[in-house]
This record gives structure tokens, C-alpha cells and sequence, in this order.
């Protein structure tokens, strides 16, 4: 079982998209896939058109002897399956709560899935909380969407300073570009300098109006736009970090 968290520093780079793109695909490559909507705007589930069928708690989805299987829900798509996000005004700051002091928790709490699904993905909040923490512990791969922007690289190097803060992994750090836009030197000229990072993928996502559509039709790409650009640039992307993953 590979555990891939989607995670940024901060909103609005592509994050989710990316998360619902690529669970798609790996369930459709035939891989038994659960997606776990951590971030509490819940725009993954809302792509799914999935919401809670019971509501257990977020202390009992957190706890030690937590039971994930109450609260997975199959999804529109064969193999796949969702734990729609506890969208609820204090579920995050619970969460975060149940995590401090105990990094491996969330780790300990995925174990269960072992055998049962291929891919584990964890569309994760931003910021730094000892719930990322958890979550970073617990990834095979981080993988965060980068829009070559200075801000965006500037969160890109914050996170790497978080890991060697914590003592993380860095090699679980994996990065592609995506909303690019190369008729813009800035894209241009960051791309070229960070494409020499070897955590940087050499698939990318350019800025297209397909992938924004996705919340009108509530739909992985390849679903309503198959021959877009956009669903064959995800196609490629996911290729390529399947290559580097399953190598």
C-alpha cells in the first residue's frame, strides 16, 4: 500500500484537482484506491458528490483503535472509494488536538488498510499542525503541486525547512508545477531553474479552463474532457510518478 498525501503550505495551487485526478486514474489503471478527505472545505468530497453516511465522530476516525470503515463510502467510479471530510466548525482543530505529541498516530491509524487498498490518498489542509506532521509521517510521498510563482517557491523551500525541522524524510518530498503558464518569463525562468531540483517531475499541469470545470461538472477530468489537453497532461503527469513510485 503506497500513501500519497496531496499538500501545500497554502490554497489555491491546484491541490485538490490534482488529489481527484489522480485517484481517479490509479483506480482506473485497476489499483483498489481510497481517497481521504483531511481539508475541511471538503472540495474533494464535493467532486465526488460525497457526504458522511454516518457520523461517528472525528475523536473516534482519530482515535487509537479508530475504525475507518464506518465512514469509507464507494464512490461513481469502480475501485475507488472516499472518506468524505467531517466538514463540521471544530472537526480540524479535533483533529489537530487528538495529534499533538503523537507524530505516528495517523501512521498507526492507516495500517488497518494494509492489503486492502493499492493507493491511500490524503487530501491534506495547508498550513503546518501536528496533523501535517502526522501526515507526513505517515506518506510514502508528498507530493505538492508548485505554481512557478516566487510565493509559490518560496512555500516550496518553507516546507523543505519544516522537514528538516522535524526530521523528515526528505526524500518522500515530490513536486510538479502546475496552473503554468509558459507565455510568462517568471513561469518560464522558474521552471527551467527548479526542473534541476530531482524532486520536481517533468510532466507538468498548464493553466486550462478544463480543470476548473471539474467543480461545475463534479468530475475527474478524464471524465467529461478525456481528449482535452488538460485530462492528457494529468494522464502523462500520473505516468510519471507511477514510473518513479512502483520502479
Amino acid at each position: 500500500m503506497i500513501v500519497i498525501a496531496l499538500y501545500n503550505l497554502k490554497g489555491g495551487v491546484g491541490k485538490t484537482a490534482s488529489c481527484v485526478n489522480f485517484s481517479y486514474l490509479a483506480a482506473k489503471e485497476g489499483y483498489k484506491t481510497l481517497l481521504w478527505d483531511i481539508d475541511p472545505q471538503g472540495a474533494t468530497s464535493f467532486y465526488f458528490k460525497a457526504k458522511p453516511k454516518v457520523h461517528p465522530g472525528i475523536k473516534k476516525l482519530v482515535s487509537k483503535d479508530a475504525d475507518l470503515e464506518k465512514a469509507i463510502m464507494a464512490t461513481d467510479y469502480e475501485k475507488l472509494d472516499i472518506i468524505p471530510a467531517d466538514n463540521s466548525a471544530k472537526s480540524f482543530d479535533i483533529m489537530v488536538d487528538e495529534m499533538k505529541g503523537q507524530k505516528n498516530r495517523l501512521k498507526g491509524i492507516l495500517k488497518q488498510f494494509d492489503g486492502e487498498y493499492d493507493f491511500v490518498f490524503i487530501d491534506c489542509p495547508p498550513g503546518f499542525s501536528a496533523l501535517s506532521e502526522n501526515i507526513f509521517s505517515a506518506a510514502d510521498i508528498v507530493l505538492m503541486p508548485i505554481i512557478p510563482t516566487t510565493l509559490s517557491v518560496r512555500t516550496y523551500n518553507m516546507v523543505k525547512d519544516y522537514f528538516k525541522e522535524k526530521d523528515l524524510d526528505p526524500a518522500k518530498m515530490m513536486c510538479f508545477f502546475t496552473m503554468t503558464d509558459l507565455r510568462k518569463n517568471m513561469h518560464h525562468e522558474i521552471m527551467t531553474q527548479l526542473f534541476k531540483d530531482k524532486r520536481f517531475f517533468g510532466n507538468y499541469i498548464p493553466y486550462l479552463s478544463d480543470v476548473e470545470k471539474m467543480g461545475i461538472h463534479k468530475q475527474p477530468i478524464e471524465e467529461f474532457a478525456r481528449s482535452s489537453d488538460a485530462a492528457k497532461a494529468y494522464r502523462e503527469l500520473w505516468t510519471e510518478i507511477t514510473e518513479g513510485v512502483l520502479e
